[in-house]
């Protein structure tokens, strides 16, 4: 797999990655319903998807509906996607534990939430044969992808900052 530049991706390549998961585990998933991991998990499960959560604070818990795992390696069963909700100075080591699992899991997927890159993990990534999206929500690449966001008023211009401009007649 040749390495990709991390600055912009195509949507095939994003929509090819979201059509083909169908389970995700997200490392840093919160049980907190106001966080944004908690939001995306929710989200990506009313959209078809299994989200297995993992967290060690919470392992052994429940997190919408879901076992919490400690590890990757703890989760028993195959997931395709990993997507990382650390800092970015905690994903070069869930990027070690995926490609170190990448076949024992099915692992095809390394995706960064936003405001996470790490070059050098996406570099060793994409060495062992795995797909690497970084600074980017799945939920919200989900949603512009496949035509939702105008229900929520984004990019309609029926939410805006802008005054209305009132007529007088």
């Amino acid at each position: 797999m040749q390495s990709m530049k991390h600055d912009s991706y195509p949507d095939a390549y994003i929509l090819g990655i979201l059509r083909s998961v169908r389970t995700i585990a997200m490392v840093g998933a919160s049980a907190k319903w106001n966080r944004p991991s908690y939001f995306a998990m929710k989200y990506l499960q009313e959209k078809g998807y299994r989200v297995i959560p993992v967290n060690p604070g919470q392992a052994g818990r429940e997190i919408l509906g879901e076992k919490v795992y400690a590890s990757l390696a703890d989760i028993p069963e195959p997931f395709q996607m990993v997507d990382i909700f650390r800092a970015s100075e905690a994903a070069g080591e869930v990027v070690e534990e995926a490609i170190a699992l990448r076949e024992e899991k099915e692992i095809e997927v390394v995706w960064m939430q936003l405001g996470v890159r790490d070059e050098a993990a996406a570099e060793r990534a994409e060495a062992a044969g795995l797909k690497v999206v970084m600074n980017r929500c799945p939920k919200i690449e989900f949603g512009r992808l496949n035509a939702e966001l105008a229900w929520g008023g984004f990019d309609t211009q029926v939410i805006t900052a802008r005054r209305r401009k009132v007529r007088l007649s």
